[in-house]
């Protein structure tokens, strides 16, 4: 796990750097999708829902548009795919308890599940191990974002 700026980063994980989401391959071509520490500090920390659009589950969403909103009292905003791929289910969890993405982002506070396109061809558009965290914490430079 890596420390950019206050904001923790594993870097096993896929991430669309300029959405803030990060991608997870699980078996079978499945995707699990969340936020970031960086999302959810932006988002001011606290939030009041995340909720995945009912409507897409078993459709397909393109990279980059929007499976989930997060709601806070500062923010509302898009949770966007990090890969085309079928919505195939929300983590349940975070309806009872949204913090879950602030407080474990990157385990049980995950947002979504897909079954990815064509993993293999959209995965080299995504930032991962050293060279992820480098593109991350250029960003971070870049627009003056802290975690702590």
């Amino acid at each position: 796990m890596a420390n950019v700026r206050g904001c923790n980063l594993p870097d096993d994980l896929y991430y669309l750097v300029e959405k803030h989401v990060w991608a997870k391959p699980m078996e079978g071509g499945v995707v699990r999708v969340g936020i970031t520490s960086v999302a959810a500090k932006l988002s001011g920390g606290k939030l009041a829902a995340i909720t995945v659009k009912a409507k897409n589950i078993g459709q397909e969403v393109k990279q980059a548009k929007s499976i989930a909103t997060v709601e806070s009292s500062k923010f509302v905003g898009p949770v966007p795919a990090p890969v085309t791929g079928i919505l195939l289910r929300a983590n349940e969890k975070l309806a009872s308890d949204p913090n879950l993405a602030v407080s474990d982002p990157y385990g049980e506070g995950w947002v979504a599940e897909m079954q990815a396109s064509d993993w293999e061809a959209e995965k080299d558009s995504l930032a991962i191990g050293a060279a992820g965290i480098a593109a991350y914490q250029a960003k971070l430079e870049a627009e003056n974002i802290t975690c702590s």
